[in-house]
């Protein structure tokens, strides 16, 4: 089925970018052999192409075409020769709306101060339950292993999604912020600029954060508690 979409990312050095649907949940991959135009693809272009799914290697373009190509060609036969004004894309609020979400998708993302001070809080709370006894000493080797690794799974999908390669799920990046890696992917998400513009994956990430502080706490300040209340 062919879409309407808007290129979001263009790496004119290694000749790949993305393009943006309202059709399409996930940035659709595209290659320069797949762009059938003269003039080279850039940011903000609107596109039309065919989308296919191989595997798990998530939505990828063919056909790429730029809308004015197409109009130029005469291939939008919804056209009358009689009408004297190009009629509008159906799709073209939707692209504009995208485009828009995309030059302004840091701003719906949590301020990094506030996320500096959970993870403070975070590792502050991981001390204290190894000073009171209730995590082992290992959590101060294994907590910077598990977000490193975190990290690496982070740049390992974002290097499949360029190359076409089997993906990692987001179910296993999910479950790794969960066990404690979500420090790591926050870094992933800012500095490899991967899954941080994807609305659902955010907000499945940040239920991971609350599920996992909220275990943690409930962890380490239960047993005290209950003791003080009920053994004093």
């Amino acid at each position: 089925m062919r879409k309407d979409g808007m290129v979001v990312r263009w790496d004119s050095a290694r000749g790949f970018g993305f393009i943006r649907s309202a059709g399409t949940t996930a940035d659709v991959f595209f290659h320069a052999k797949d762009f059938q135009d003269t003039a080279a693809p850039h940011e903000g272009m609107p596109v039309t192409f065919e989308e296919i799914h191989v595997g798990g290697k998530g939505p990828r373009a063919m056909s790429v075409k730029s809308l004015g190509v197409m109009r130029a060609s005469g291939m939008d036969r919804s056209i009358r020769p009689t009408t004297r004004h190009p009629r509008k894309s159906p799709g073209a609020s939707a692209l504009r709306h995208s485009a828009s979400s995309y030059r302004h998708s840091s701003s719906r993302q949590a301020p990094t101060a506030f996320v500096m001070l959970l993870m403070l809080g975070w590792m502050a709370l991981v001390m204290w339950g190894i000073w009171v006894g209730r995590l082992s000493a290992l959590a101060l080797a294994l907590a910077p292993l598990l977000n490193l690794l975190t990290f690496w799974l982070y740049w390992s999908d974002k290097h499949a999604a360029q190359t076409g390669n089997w993906r990692t799920k987001e179910d296993t990046l999910h479950l790794f912020g969960l066990l404690g890696g979500w420090p790591g992917a926050w870094f992933a998400q800012q500095i490899l600029r991967h899954k941080s513009n994807k609305a659902s994956f955010r907000g499945g990430y940040w239920a991971t954060v609350a599920l996992h502080c909220v275990v943690l706490a409930g962890w380490i300040f239960w047993s005290p508690v209950h003791n003080l209340l009920f053994n004093s």
